[in-house]
């Protein structure tokens, strides 16, 4: 079994299925987009750079969608805590996943690239 794989697996409910959606959801955005690990936790890359991960808030205990680029859009449900580069998005276990903000999220950071404003 892969780290990816046990990673996910030692997630206690509700936070694995939420995991493992996110996992499905990022990876539906775009033929380019890879899951990796990097770090000691599960990351996307787009053609190669790290664009997201997913991990759990050790404050809250809360899993989140982490944005590497996040500072370079404003998204109210984006928050960046004491991160210089990164922003996170909070997601509740107890809750239907938010899909379309997520997709419109991913969209935004995958575009980045995209335009070419982040070098691939």
């Amino acid at each position: 079994m892969k780290e990816s794989d046990n990673f996910y697996a030692r997630q206690n409910e509700p936070i694995k299925s939420v995991m493992l959606a996110m996992k499905e959801i990022i990876l539906q955005q775009d033929k380019d987009v890879a899951h990796t690990w990097k770090y000691g936790m599960p990351f996307f890359c787009y053609k190669g750079k790290m664009f997201c991960y997913l991990w759990v808030h050790k404050k809250y205990g809360q899993p989140y969608l982490g944005i590497v680029e996040g500072n370079r859009f404003d998204e109210p449900l984006l928050i960046q805590e004491g991160r210089s580069r990164m922003k996170i998005m909070l997601l509740d276990p107890g809750e239907d996943l938010p899909i379309k903000l997520i997709e419109t999220i991913l969209q935004k950071a995958i575009g980045l690239y995209k335009t070419g404003e982040i070098k691939i």
